[in-house]
C-alpha cells in the first residue's frame, strides 16, 4: 500500500532537506521567504479546483456518520489539541499555536488515497470533504481566539482579512477556471489537464513552498532542533487516541469495516497545506508556527500509512 504515503514523505523529507542545505550554503534564504505564499497559492487553487462544493447536501443523507465525524473533528480534537499544547509545549506559544493549527484542520485531499487503499468508503468519505474544508476555515479563528486568547495578542479581524486574501484568491481562481470549462472547450481541456495530474502538482507546490520555508528558517530550525524532535511524541498520542476513538464510536454505532475505516482516516488525516497557508500570512513574524506545521506531514504521512496496512489486515474476508 503505502508507497504512495512513503514516496510523498520522502519527496517532502527531501526537499526539507535541499531547503536546508540553500539556506545555509547560499543567499537563497535570504529571498526565498517571498516565494511561499504564492506557493501555497497555487496549490490552494488545485484544492479547490478538485472539490464539488454542490455536494454538500450529499453530507447530510448519513447523519450518524457525519456527525460523529464533525463531533470528533470539531468538537474532541480541538480539546485533545489544546491539553497536547499545554502538557508538551507550556513554554512555547508558537509551539502551541502551530499544534492546535495542524490538529483541528481535517484533510482535505490525501484522507481520501488512504480510505481506497484500505478498502474504505471513499463515497462516503468525499461528500465530508466541503464539509469539513468550510468547517475548519470558519473555526481555526474562533479555536485560536478560545484557547490561545489570552496568551498572545491575538487579532482576529487581522487575521479573518489575512485568511480572507490567501484563501479567496484561489477560490476565487478555481471557481473562474470551473465556469468557463463549461463554455470554453480550451478551457475544459485545460481543467481536464490539471484534474488528471492534480495530486502530483499539489505536492509539487507544496515541496516549493516546504524548500523556500526550511532555506528561510534553517537557522531558526537549527536553533530549535530538539524542540522539532519533542513533536514526535504529542502527535503520536494523538494519532493513537483518534483511532481508538473512531474504532470505539464505529463499534457502538454499528459501522461496517468500510465506514469504520472512512471515520477513521476522516478524523486522523490533518490539512497542513491549509494549516500552513494560513500561518505564513497571518504569523509572518512567527516562523516556529509554520515549521510545525511543515515537519507535520513528515510523521503524519507514515503514521498513516502503517494505519492503512493495519486496516486491511483487519478487514474482514469477502
Amino acid at each position: 500500500m503505502g508507497y504512495e504515503a512513503w514516496i510523498h514523505t520522502g519527496i517532502m523529507l527531501s526537499a526539507a532537506i535541499i531547503g536546508l542545505c540553500l539556506g545555509v550554503f547560499t543567499s537563497f534564504g535570504d529571498f526565498s521567504s517571498d516565494l511561499i505564499e504564492p506557493a501555497l497559492m497555487l496549490m490552494l487553487f488545485l484544492v479547490f479546483l478538485s472539490i464539488d462544493l454542490t455536494k454538500v447536501k450529499d453530507s447530510f443523507k448519513n447523519i450518524r456518520f457525519l456527525s460523529s465525524a464533525v463531533t470528533i473533528n470539531f468538537i474532541i480534537t480541538p480539546i485533545v489539541a489544546f491539553i497536547l499544547g499545554l502538557l508538551f509545549f507550556n513554554g512555547s506559544v508558537d509551539l502551541r499555536i502551530g499544534l492546535i493549527m495542524l490538529l483541528v484542520t481535517p484533510c482535505t485531499d490525501w484522507y481520501l488515497v488512504f480510505t481506497s487503499v484500505s478498502k474504505g468508503n471513499v463515497d462516503l468519505s468525499s461528500t465530508l470533504l466541503p464539509i469539513n474544508l468550510i468547517l475548519q476555515i470558519v473555526l481555526l479563528p474562533i479555536y485560536l481566539l478560545i484557547f490561545m486568547g489570552q496568551s498572545v495578542e491575538f487579532d482576529i479581524a487581522g487575521m479573518l482579512a489575512d485568511m480572507v486574501f490567501i484563501l479567496i484568491i484561489p477560490f476565487t481562481a478555481a471557481l473562474i477556471l470551473k465556469l468557463l470549462a463549461t463554455k470554453i472547450d480550451i478551457a475544459v481541456r485545460f481543467k481536464d489537464k490539471l484534474n488528471d495530474n492534480c495530486d502530483n502538482l499539489q505536492l509539487f507546490f507544496l515541496c516549493i513552498a516546504i524548500l523556500c520555508m526550511f532555506a528561510s528558517e534553517s537557522k531558526t530550525l537549527f536553533d530549535n532542533i530538539d524542540t522539532m524532535i519533542e513533536m514526535i511524541i504529542p502527535l503520536l498520542i494523538f494519532f493513537i487516541l483518534v483511532y481508538t476513538l473512531s474504532s470505539l464510536v464505529s463499534r457502538q454505532l454499528r459501522y461496517s469495516y468500510d465506514d469504520t475505516t472512512s471515520l477513521i482516516f476522516t478524523t486522523m488525516a490533518r490539512n497542513s497545506p491549509l494549516a500552513l497557508a494560513i500561518a505564513v500570512a497571518v504569523f509572518p513574524e512567527n516562523p516556529l508556527i509554520s515549521l510545525v506545521l511543515v515537519i507535520g506531514p513528515l510523521i503524519e504521512l507514515p503514521v498513516l500509512s502503517i494505519t492503512a496496512n493495519m486496516r486491511l489486515n483487519r478487514r474482514p474476508e469477502a
